[in-house]
């Protein structure tokens, strides 16, 4: 009972958090707040993903600086092949998932575009995750971020920076790389997370949001 009402505490303040940077003056402040919100709950929350016995010595979470050239406001364009596939994540069995769309506007600065996922189930949510050259691999290379990549958007847990208006008055999605941020898998191995599909990995580095 305790841990279910301590993520639902968690989820309530990341929701309120992607509020208040989507109210926000300019998208640096709500960056700002971003990252000093995030470090307060990893760092003291109950449901945090960082392991109590290492909370109290947590420094938080290392950051890029803020680079105003990785926020796109992108067109979005439908998905080539809408099946739905699963996803393993351990204890919490399998979700499942379809593609919905395809960003439009990141390849000169990133490489490659991004599919947008549609995770089933009651409610629903879309979903984000990415791979880029920063990710550590069993090469060798890389070493910047996690391996198994980050997470853009995921309105399910509330991290949402909604959409803003083109040119021609056609609804462009908010993409900020300065948010991307790590699952959960990344900070202790009792989590289980759904990665990037290949679809999804990027060949350039992006050099915004959590770091290693």
């Amino acid at each position: 009972m305790s841990d279910a009402l301590a993520l639902a505490g968690w989820r309530r303040e990341v929701a309120a958090l992607y509020a208040r940077i989507r109210g926000a003056d300019d998208p640096q402040s709500g960056w700002r707040d971003w990252c000093e919100t995030r470090n307060r709950l990893f760092g003291e929350h109950p449901a945090s993903p960082i392991p109590a016995a290492r909370r109290a010595n947590y420094a938080g979470i290392p950051v890029y600086p803020y680079d105003p050239a990785l926020r796109f406001a992108c067109a979005i364009v439908p998905a080539i092949d809408p099946q739905s596939f699963t996803v393993e994540i351990g204890r919490d069995g399998a979700i499942a998932m379809h593609p919905v769309g395809r960003t439009d506007g990141l390849t000169q600065r990133l490489g490659g575009e991004l599919t947008l996922f549609w995770i089933e189930g009651y409610g629903g949510g879309l979903f984000a995750p990415f791979r880029d050259a920063t990710c550590c691999d069993e090469t060798g290379g890389g070493g910047e971020t996690y391996g198994g990549g980050r997470y853009l958007l995921d309105t399910i847990k509330g991290a949402d920076l909604g959409d803003d208006l083109g040119a021609n008055g056609d609804k462009r999605l908010i993409l900020d790389f300065n948010f991307a941020y790590h699952p959960s898998c990344a900070h202790a191995p009792d989590w289980v997370c759904p990665l990037a599909p290949l679809d999804n990995h990027l060949p350039n580095a992006v050099r915004g949001g959590e770091r290693l």
